[in-house]
């Protein structure tokens, strides 16, 4: 049973109830999973290899009697473990902001006036606006419904949807289930209808808090970058453990002296264990989605950051993502006529009222959708003088659109006549159909459709009918209809989409339109906004017809699909991938749930979507627009270039830590690297293969190179043979300065000073050197990054103190470097890393030239 509620009459909570009643009963959510806290972050961190080889190293030197050794790397322990905090309390604060951000949204009228809102902040005694596709945010009692069905299976297990009613009096919540219930239950979605329900219990009070069944949880998910760099890391890690215990044995064997030994095998242990890679890629990822949502691009699945770069193809819905989604009615004909429409008409032709006032009862009271808001305002300026407006009539019935029959009816009855009266709007060949036109009628129709079409209008059909029986048929077609007219409506082009259809072909990327609209109308848009049209446009009929392998053909040249209904969407989807695509599709209604969820990149619109879209979505439009999309794609790529050039940095500047922890042992040499030596390196590369590179601003012509290869591995040859050339170029040059310095007989204390400054300075190098792959380091350094400066200077600052403050020197074995020694090591260090300059300073040429 049915009924309908003047919308404009419910007032709803005001703003300061709901926020009291916020603040007594607290948030609209279920228990989660407890925030850890500093604690319990600190204990994971403890438990970390790195940590234990530091408590270890710790432990040998207090057994050998070496107390400020000991307290000196057990106090490091409390310094790298509070860098470690800040990285991973950064990243929780990111992913909390996008937590809060894909909270499911609720329509309330609050204060008299419709507010979208986080569904955590619905309250009790809310007004809630139900529609086709949302889920219910909070139990409650419908006070008005129409044709309302909702799917209950997570709480019944049952998966047919029920029906619903309006409460006739019954206001305790009963339990869900079964037919004809005036209540809805939070969880639950909405497959069909309309309603208005008033909030009885929110968060653990709901049933679904009830059953301790929480629907939307953010678990961790093991992207494709995540397996590859844990293999890479259990790789590395088998293979230094194995070179730890060669050390710990050759120097037991050589020296006779077993704790140094383990001290020696700890210090490349630590040297070699590759932690770093996969918290670089954790903070990476969560703060990609975080920069990705200040371009009003939410992600709901970290997986897509990593895979936006690589989109070859953009299928994308024209209205309201191409266009503004604001309709005007621009042209309506009727009786053989047509009738251009200027902005605020108020003097409509008498001939042509009819349509324009049948197309206002075939819609809603206070429309939602943009093109029954512009036939309202037509009506509002052209025939507010008129009989021709019925806001005293009342709604007996609703026939909605259907897959079947792209039209929809509402059934009316005046206050002074028992005949019901039957208003009809639709897609014009729908419309034809339940008029019953014959095939003269309907070319005559085509003909005219096609001239508004190719004006680049959107068209429906009205028709009318009335009816005098007390039974109402069950389907439109049992209705005699007449044929009123069209009306044409335009949706402007958004600003900016001309721009990035043309950034996305610099970039390599296709760009495929897809609508319900006509071919002509879709082409006239495709035309204003620079869509190229190679092959014509492939319409909803025609993919009917063809089958898999000529849509895979066609389809590698059409970018135009027209009256495509949203089930055709996931055809189109496979027929992408099937051709080696990497597709990225919007869509924003129920059914097109399963494209989103077979594309690559399921693009959901935030401001008129479904929450079922979203829910199927990878990243949601906050403000569907197309160009938002773009940006998103360019940071993908600014995001996944940082990441391998951070990747490269910590692989290139672990070769020569390596190197200088075991080529002493082998050929019975002083130890140049210790493990605190090992720690204050590290000090200056966590945060720099974390925050600095991460923080790194896109490289130009960003948008001007083909996508990245989804299989394209991260650690690809090229960029493992980069970092092993860099590394081993700093091993060769700080080797040499050990080796000539013992060799001119200065000491193993002036040795281990000057190679570990050299090594400092190469630090800083590659840190410098890997910021781009195509612009030298002058270049880099005017582009800011306030990060990079910071641990710069703290490198710089924290040598200093260690080579200069005495205590501090002694405990690093050091011995005190002149100011000749300080330009030998500076030199040295800059000298490791020119000839990756020099490669770069030609591969650039060499692109220039081709």
């Amino acid at each position: 049973m049915d009924n309908n509620l003047d919308i404009t009459t419910v007032s709803g909570l005001s703003e300061a109830n709901a926020a009291q009643s916020l603040k007594q009963e607290g948030y609209n959510e279920l228990p989660s999973a407890k925030e850890r806290s500093i604690f319990a972050i600190a204990f994971e961190v403890i438990r970390e290899p790195m940590f234990l080889l530091l408590i270890a190293g710790g432990a040998i030197y207090l057994l050998l009697g070496d107390v400020r050794e000991a307290v000196m790397l057990l106090g490091f322990v409390f310094i790298v473990m509070g860098i470690t905090l800040y990285q991973e309390r950064k990243t929780e604060r990111a992913l909390e902001a996008l937590r809060d951000l894909s909270s499911p949204r609720a329509l309330v009228i609050r204060d008299r006036a419709q507010k979208r809102i986080p569904g955590r902040e619905v309250v009790r005694d809310d007004i809630l606006v139900l529609a086709e596709g949302d889920r219910v945010p909070a139990d409650a009692v419908l006070i008005s419904c129409t044709n309302l069905s909702v799917d209950e299976s997570l709480l019944t297990g049952e998966s047919v949807p029920v029906r619903k009613t309006f409460c006739d009096g019954m206001k305790e919540m009963a339990r869900p289930g079964g037919d004809n219930l005036p209540f809805v239950f939070s969880g639950t979605l909405v497959v069909q209808g309309f309603a208005i329900a008033q909030v009885k219990a929110t968060g653990i009070n709901t049933e679904l808090g009830k059953i301790g069944k929480a629907l939307q949880s953010i678990e961790p998910e093991e992207t494709i970058l995540q397996k590859e760099t844990g293999q890479f890391v259990r790789r590395l890690a088998i293979f230094g453990l194995s070179l730890c215990s060669i050390v710990v044995v050759v120097y037991g064997l050589t020296r006779a002296n077993w704790l140094n030994g383990f001290l020696a095998g700890i210090t490349l242990a630590m040297a070699m264990l590759p932690e770093e890679f996969p918290v670089v890629l954790t903070v990476f990822l969560a703060l990609g989605a975080w920069r990705i949502s200040r371009k009003r691009v939410l992600t709901r699945r970290v997986p897509a950051v990593e895979t936006l770069g690589s989109a070859s193809v953009l299928c994308v819905d024209k209205t309201g993502t191409l266009t503004l989604n604001k309709m005007t009615v621009q042209k309506v004909f009727s009786d053989g006529k047509f009738c251009d429409i200027s902005h605020a008409q108020t003097d409509l032709p008498e001939e042509f009222h009819e349509v324009v006032e049948f197309s206002i009862l075939a819609s809603q009271l206070k429309p939602f959708d943009p093109m029954e808001t512009a036939l309202r305002e037509l009506g509002t300026s052209a025939l507010s003088d008129t009989e021709h407006l019925h806001d005293n009539w009342t709604l007996v019935q609703e026939y909605p659109l259907s897959q079947k029959l792209l039209a929809m009816s509402r059934v009316w009855k005046s206050p002074d006549n028992m005949n019901y009266v039957i208003a009809a709007k639709g897609a014009p060949e729908a419309i034809a159909d339940i008029c019953h036109m014959n095939t003269e009628q309907i070319q005559s129709l085509s003909e005219k459709i096609n001239s508004m079409a190719k004006e680049g209008l959107r068209i429906i059909g009205v028709a009318k009918s009335d009816f005098t029986q007390t039974s109402l048929p069950g389907e439109q077609h049992d209705f005699k209809f007449e044929f009123l007219g069209l009306i044409g409506l335009a949706d402007p082009v958004r600003p900016g989409v001309a721009e990035a259809i043309k950034e996305c072909y610099s970039a390599g990327i296709r760009v495929v339109m897809i609508t319900g609209d006509y071919p002509v109308t879709a082409q006239n848009i495709a035309k204003q906004i620079g869509l190229k049209q190679t092959d014509g446009t492939i319409t909803g009929a025609e993919l009917d017809r063809m089958d898999r392998s000529e849509l895979q053909e066609r389809i590698k040249t059409a970018n135009i699909f027209a009256r495509v209904v949203p089930e055709q969407k996931l055809h189109i989807v496979n027929a992408l991938k099937a051709n080696g695509e990497v597709v990225a599709m919007t869509g924003d209604g129920v059914n097109d749930a399963a494209a989103l969820k077979a594309a690559h990149i399921g693009i959901a619109m935030g401001g008129r979507g479904t929450d079922v879209a979203r829910e199927a979505s990878s990243i949601v439009l906050l403000d569907d627009d197309f160009s938002s999309i773009v940006q998103a794609v360019r940071m993908g790529r600014r995001i996944f270039d940082n990441l391998k050039n951070a990747m490269t940095y910590i692989l290139a500047i672990h070769v020569p830590i390596a190197g200088m922890s075991l080529l002493p042992v082998l050929f019975n040499w002083p130890l140049v690297l210790l493990p605190f030596h090992i720690v204050f390196i590290e000090l200056i590369i966590d945060p720099a293969c974390s925050i600095v590179f991460e923080a790194e601003r896109e490289e130009a012509g960003i948008m001007d190179r083909p996508p990245r290869n989804l299989q394209e591995p991260l650690f690809n040859r090229l960029n493992i043979a980069i970092s092993l050339l860099q590394g081993l170029s700093v091993l060769i040059i700080v080797l040499a300065v050990f080796i000539l310095t013992m060799q001119r007989g200065q000491g193993e204390t002036d040795a281990r000073a000057l190679s570990f400054t050299t090594l400092i300075i190469a630090n800083i190098g590659l840190i410098l050197t890997n910021r781009s792959r195509s612009r030298t380091i002058w270049s880099t350094l005017r582009t800011p990054n306030t990060a990079l400066w910071w641990v710069l200077s703290g490198a710089l600052f924290f040598l200093g103190m260690v080579l200069y403050v005495p205590f501090l020197r002694e405990m690093f074995h050091f011995s005190t470097l002149h100011y000749t020694d300080l330009i030998v090591s500076a030199a040295a260090g800059a000298v490791s890393i020119f000839w990756f300059e020099g490669f770069k300073i030609v591969n650039r040429q060499r692109e220039k030239f081709l």
